[in-house]
Parts: structure tokens; sequence; C-alpha cells
């Protein structure tokens, strides 16, 4: 054995894990395996679920290692139609055809905004399919009264996001029975952890926290593309179509996808050491005084003319679910400040936008333009049946950290910024 490779995940730090495992069952109440990575808890949630050459209904809103996490294991992705103004599934616009051709549907609950889980587990239920979430921005959201994540047979989270930990994950189920089929396919999946990424994930906030301090942003932008930190030009990465399609051809197989799926984060599969585990766990310890600070900074931003509509203002296209932005969702419960990850505003120049908030140190990430459809083509998945909500929503959000709220509102007001106009005539603004 190679210094410093099994060892990291050795008995000395078994405990650590299972604390963690605790403290997000405490939260969700079902049971949690812990995981590297959210990308790598969907890889093995999909593969358990869903049958070889299954086809799973998702957004085409969503981050592209997504829909390579589909690729790799082995299914074809199918793309749904969206709510134009919060990006969650419109279940009624989902041809009936269409439902019966699933084998599963992944919800996004893009920035924590919920997709409507109580609808989707009806669905699911009546066609007999699973029904797997996506929890990667939602920790803290609910939905119909419930945390989102608990309604499918499966749902994932990651802790690089409200965490704030860049590590770390969790896959859950609702039958407490497959824990340990799981956690052996996991522990089959993983790849040793290695001193030397342990060691970069440990001075990772230091260093960038100097970076900050010097101002040097261009520097590190550069240093983090080096390292593989950060390795998209563009917000959707390069395709590849050719070389896709092989790893196609050998799904469900993670290594041969691994150049996709590991973008931004390549200790995706990599065994978790002491040193990542006990960050994560003091960061996750503060989970609550995070989302507090978020939902008060959502409420600003949902206080704004860039906001979607209010309760009785969104119209067809914003009612469809039930949750909305910010939304507690479900039989028409009234939408409520969720501690969202992220608040997506309209503007009518989003470029002009960001680049008025990046004079101001304020970097704008989590864009999925265009949706996944128009990027991959009809050659690696079915087409939405009507994608002009998602081409709607894709172009004009910006997501904003609520976080920075008060600086944002700030910037735009001083840059004059527009909202957009919504689609179908609809008013997404306030006032």
């Amino acid at each position: 054995m190679a210094t410093g490779e099994a060892g990291l995940g050795s008995t000395r730090h078994a405990s650590r894990p299972k604390r963690l495992e605790e403290t997000m069952r405490g939260r969700l109440g079902r049971e949690c395996v812990y995981v590297p990575s959210c990308r790598f808890g969907l890889f093995v949630a999909l593969r358990h679920w869903c049958p070889p050459g299954g086809r799973v209904l998702m957004s085409p809103v969503n981050d592209d290692v997504i829909f390579f996490v589909v690729l790799a294991a082995g299914l074809r992705p199918v793309q749904a139609p969206l709510n134009a103004l919060d990006a969650s599934i419109d279940v009624d616009a989902v041809p009936d055809e269409l439902w019966g051709s699933l084998s599963a549907v992944l919800t996004t609950n893009l920035y924590g905004n919920p997709d409507d889980a109580p609808r989707l587990r009806a669905k699911c239920d009546a066609l007999r399919i699973p029904l797997l979430e996506d929890g990667a921005h939602a920790i803290g959201s609910e939905v119909g009264g419930r945390p989102v994540g608990s309604w499918g047979d499966a749902s994932v989270f990651s802790l690089s996001k409200h965490v704030g930990a860049k590590a770390g994950g969790f896959l859950s189920c609702a039958d407490p029975g497959l824990r340990e089929a799981l956690e052996k396919t996991c522990e089959d999946l993983l790849l040793p952890g290695r001193l030397t990424a342990e060691l970069a994930y440990t001075v990772r906030p230091y260093a960038e926290a100097a970076v900050r301090g010097l101002r040097l942003r261009r520097a590190a932008w550069a240093t983090m593309r080096m390292l593989g930190l950060m390795e998209r030009e563009e917000i959707r990465m390069p395709l590849r179509a050719e070389d896709l399609g092989r790893a196609v051809g050998a799904a469900p197989d993670l290594t041969a996808s691994d150049s996709w799926v590991r973008v931004d984060l390549h200790d995706y599969r990599l065994r978790s050491g002491g040193l990542r585990l006990g960050r994560i766990g003091r960061k996750l310890d503060h989970l609550d005084e995070v989302l507090a600070a978020c939902r008060a900074g959502t409420e600003q931003l949902l206080s704004t003319r860039w906001a979607r509509p209010g309760p009785g203002r969104a119209g067809k296209v914003g009612e469809a679910s039930g949750a909305g932005v910010g939304g507690a969702g479900g039989s028409g419960a009234r939408p409520v400040a969720q501690p969202l990850f992220r608040v997506p505003l309209f503007v009518a120049d989003r470029d002009a936008s960001i680049a008025a908030l990046a004079r101001r140190g304020i970097v704008v990430g989590y864009l999925y333009d265009p949706p996944l459809d128009d990027y991959a083509g009809a050659g690696f998945t079915d087409l939405s049946p009507d994608p002009d909500g998602a081409r709607w929503f894709a172009r004009h959000a910006l997501p904003v950290d609520p976080l920075r709220a008060r600086q944002v509102i700030d910037v735009l007001e001083e840059s004059g910024a527009r909202p957009a106009e919504a689609p179908g005539g609809l008013e997404p603004t306030r006032g």
C-alpha cells in the first residue's frame, strides 16, 4: 500500500462519518449514508433504483455534471417541460404517453426552490416508478410541510453548498432496510483517499482567504484552472460528442465518464480522510446559522422589483407547481421565504448585470444556459415536449447569493438593471 492511500479511510476515523450521518438523519427523518459528493451519491442511487437502459425524467435547467451522471449510469435522460418562473418540473405539461415510458423521475429543486414533490410522488406511485430527489441546493427547504429529500425513494445532498464544506454529501433512502446494500455499493465504487488530496483540501480555504485579502482574483482563477478546480471557460463544459458516444456505449461505468463527471471536483469519488471529515463536521454544526442568514437575505431579494410574483400574482405559469421561488409548495400553500442557496432574479440584460456585479467583486455562478436538450441534442437525450419555459428561465434568471443581498440590490439599482419581460404576458416583478 502506498503511503497516504488506503490509510486515510482507516477505522481510526470510522466514527466521524457516522456522526455526520446522524446529524443529517435528525434533520431529514430517514437513513442517510455519507458520500464524498452529491454526484457520487446520485450515481449510486440511479444504479440501485433504475433498470439498465431506463428513461429518467429530469430538468433541462440543471448542471451538466448531473446530465453526465445519468448517462454514466447507463440511463437515457428525458428533458421535462418547466414552469418558466421557477424552473420546477411542470407536471401538467408532461404528456401521458411520456409518463408511461419512464423508469424514474429526478427532481432538481433548483437553487433551493422545491419541485412539486407531492404531485410527483403521487405520479410515481401510480406508475410504480421511483422518485429520486436532488437536494444539492435544498438543505433547509421544505415542500408540502416536509423537508426536501423526504419525499423520494432516495435523495442526495451536497455539503458544498449551504454548508460551505466544498466536499461531501449524503445519500438518503426511504427504506432503512436498503442502507447496507447502498453502503456496500458505495464501498465498491470509492477510490482510496490520497494524502495530497487531503492536504490540498485542508489548505485551500486559507489560500483562498489570502487571495481575497490581496485582491488577486484573476490569479486565483488561473490557479484554480491549473489545479483542475475550475475547468469551464463557458457556462457549459464542452460536450465532446464523439468521446461521449464511446463513454455512453461503455455505460454503466463511472470510470468511462470520469472526464465529464469529475469537472470542477476531482475528488468526487475519493474516500474522505480524517482532515476532510473533521472540517465538514465543523461546518455542518453551523448549518442552522447559515440557513437563518440565507432566509433573511432571501426575504430582501424577494421584495425587489426583479423577483418573481408574490402570492396571487403568478397566474397560470407561476401557479402550476404550487411551490414557486421560496414557496412552501403543495395544495396552494402560501409561499414563504425559504433559506435558498441562490435566489433567481429576472433581468432583461443578464450579461450587463453580471458585469456590473463583477465590477463590485460579486461573482455570479450556477448558471445553466442553454438548457440541456439544446446543449446535448437528440443524440444524447430526449428533447423536452415544451422547451419554451426552460429557455426563458435559463436566459433571464440571475442567481443571487442571499448572503450578499444588500450589495446585490445596491448594484442592480445603481446600474439601472431592468426587470425581464415575463413569458405569456405575465408580470414577473413586484411593482
